[in-house]
């Protein structure tokens, strides 16, 4: 019986030797393989580049669907307001997370009114002239914060924009006013400079005529 059984344990003790000995193709031989396809940074633009960030605050967005009659989910991301570092204009975009995909994208005008939704004071809603799916829509829309205070921050900040926007127009109109006012006195002036120019020429052609008289009167005295 030992005869039989000594092979087979030498046999498996040599079949474990082997296996513990690295094989030729898990050894490590220090090569680097060069990749065949370089890959370059690409730089991406947002189209933000040019605006100063006034608000970013974490939220989700929806937007009434009239044919359905009832709110559907736009998203959820970063709503953030915009300053145009050159023409002074405001916006209001918002992307949704990890996508980059924009949910809102319009301006911010003087009359848009932010309003609190149905009591409930984490959500406000606003109409707005959208330009997200790329083309002007009518929409309105509900954003919802994780915070009541982040729902004040953004209403309060839209109606500081609104009613800063509304003061500049005023001005403008002002302005306006004024300018044209200037315009009307200057033109009522020149009127009145030509009207003036026009009546004294009468008299000066009155006065050549009684010079020639005078002098026919001259002659005939000679």
């Amino acid at each position: 019986m030992a005869t039989t059984t000594e092979p087979t344990a030498l046999k498996r003790e040599d079949e474990e030797e082997d296996d513990s000995k690295p094989s030729a193709e898990d050894e490590d031989t220090g090569a680097q393989v060069a990749p065949i396809v370089k890959l370059q940074e690409v730089a991406v633009t947002t189209g933000e580049e040019n605006e100063d960030v006034l608000l970013d605050l974490k939220s989700k967005l929806y937007r009434f669907d009239k044919e359905g009659n009832q709110w559907k989910e736009r998203g959820v991301g970063t709503v953030k307001l915009l300053k145009h570092k050159e023409s002074g204009k405001v916006r209001l975009v918002m992307r949704q997370n990890k996508t980059l995909k924009i949910c809102a994208n319009h301006l911010v005008l003087p009359t848009m009114a932010v309003q609190e939704h149905h009591g409930n004071e984490k959500s406000c809603v606003w109409h707005a002239a959208d330009f997200s799916d790329g083309e002007l829509k009518d929409e309105t829309f509900c954003i919802r914060f994780a915070s009541i205070e982040n729902c004040k921050t953004f209403k309060d900040k839209i109606e500081e924009i609104t009613e800063s926007l509304s003061k500049d127009s005023g001005e403008s109109e002002e302005g306006t006013t004024a300018a044209n006012l200037i315009e009307k006195l200057s033109v009522e002036g020149k009127d009145k400079e030509e009207k003036s120019g026009t009546t004294e020429a009468p008299s000066s052609a009155e006065e050549k005529k009684d010079e020639s008289e005078e002098q026919e009167k001259t002659a005939d005295e000679k």
